[in-house]
């Protein structure tokens, strides 16, 4: 401690390193075109839970942006990177978490993989301390491939997925292997992204209507993921299989190892407050 009063006394500690970290959390939805996505995506529930957890809870945003885009589009990246560097600047953040749900991983990815595409980039780079990635749609999902080539199921999953936008057509699998292979970080064989991105896998859905667990995010979505389920692998959470979502960066949990009663997360509950999800992410931030 006297060593360290001389060094100030010189000049060469003026102040401790830790003084001017300045936390920021930001909660990124997926697929949509989102003009109140605290209301209707996240729930402020959700939000309010997990902001907690923060150093500095008041510190956060919640984006709305058009990501029914591709993920490069003006429109996607564009906005979010817009957002991002106003809230990075008007609180001078220079420790950022981002929360994200779904596709929004993927728009984040474009990001950090990509720092040369916009000026704005390496800054949002450079504050970026962490993603945690909800049920991340990194490597594509078959839904996707069905509702691009006009299946039955384009009129089902309107809710979910948009109507053959191009956010969809991005997220088929082959589609997203090329990107994954040419324009992105973080899965394997690439070079890693710049922050750890630290995923949660949903793997599996319950719609029994006796459970009540069925009814947490909505009990019609459950009946329809559940649906949808049968055209994805046994390890999905009703939009994306397990292997899609732990394509990139590395796996923090996979639902039942940590959930309250080992509690599967379907794609809508990943986004919601269910089963301590909410806790377990306010607790790691």
């Amino acid at each position: 401690m006297k060593i360290y009063k001389k060094l100030m006394m010189l000049g060469l500690f003026a102040v401790s390193p830790l003084t001017y970290a300045t936390s920021g959390l930001v909660f990124i939805h997926g697929t949509g075109h989102q003009t109140d996505a605290l209301s209707d995506y996240w729930t402020r529930e959700f939000v309010d839970s997990v902001r907690q957890g923060a150093a500095s809870p008041d510190n956060y945003l919640v984006i709305n942006c058009d990501f029914d885009q591709y993920m490069w589009d003006d429109a996607a990246a564009g906005c979010l990177a817009g957002q991002l560097t106003q809230f990075i600047d008007s609180k001078n953040i220079n420790d950022l978490t981002l929360l994200t749900h779904s596709n929004g991983g993927n728009v984040v990815r474009w990001i950090l993989s990509n720092p040369t595409w916009d000026s704005r980039y390496p800054k949002i780079i450079n504050a970026t301390s962490r993603v945690i990635a909800l049920a991340p749609s990194s490597g594509g999902t078959p839904l996707a491939d069905a509702v691009t080539q006009g299946n039955v199921f384009e009129t089902s999953l309107g809710w979910l997925l948009g109507y053959g936008s191009d956010a969809v057509k991005q997220q088929q699998v082959s589609w997203m292997s090329s990107y994954n292979n040419s324009w992105l970080y973080g899965t394997s064989g690439r070079p890693a992204l710049p922050s750890p991105f630290e995923v949660v896998v949903g793997s599996d859905v319950d719609s029994a209507f006796w459970d009540s667990d069925s009814y947490c995010a909505g009990y019609q979505y459950q009946v329809a993921l559940e649906t949808t389920q049968n055209w994805l692998d046994d390890c999905s959470d009703g939009f994306l299989e397990c292997q899609s979502q732990s394509a990139a960066g590395s796996v923090w949990f996979k639902d039942i190892q940590r959930t309250a009663g080992k509690e599967p997360l379907s794609h809508q509950q990943s986004r919601r407050a269910c089963f301590n999800l909410d806790t377990l992410i306010r607790d790691l931030i």
